[in-house]
């Protein structure tokens, strides 16, 4: 099942207020970035980010998910109604991801 717009819409607008926010489809889903690094995603109408260890710390109880089959374990975003949680998740988990690749 692929993600709708709608609800990709609705993660973007509760993470408005955030810099260098930015989504890619890709095959009916949804890659987020923050300030060009890949947080997490948007799989099945679900928002799940990168199991890091600032994530971990802010959502000790998240239950662990496949965004698709063989993929790696993300944490899934409970709590997507409160965009003040989610702008924190964003900013405490950003040091400890993956800078892009360089060309």
């Amino acid at each position: 099942m692929a993600s709708s717009k709608e609800y990709l819409t609705f993660v973007l607008d509760q993470l408005s207020g955030l810099d260098g926010i930015a989504a890619r489809a890709m095959m009916g889903e949804y890659i987020l970035y923050f300030r060009g690094r890949v947080v997490g995603g948007i799989y099945d109408d679900r928002l799940l980010v990168k199991p890091v260890p600032a994530a971990l710390s802010l959502m000790q109880d998240a239950p662990r998910e496949l965004p698709y089959p063989g993929a790696k374990e993300m944490l899934l975003v409970e709590d997507v109604d409160n965009g003040d949680f989610l702008r924190e998740l964003f900013r405490a988990m950003y040091d400890e991801l993956q800078p892009p690749r360089r060309k």
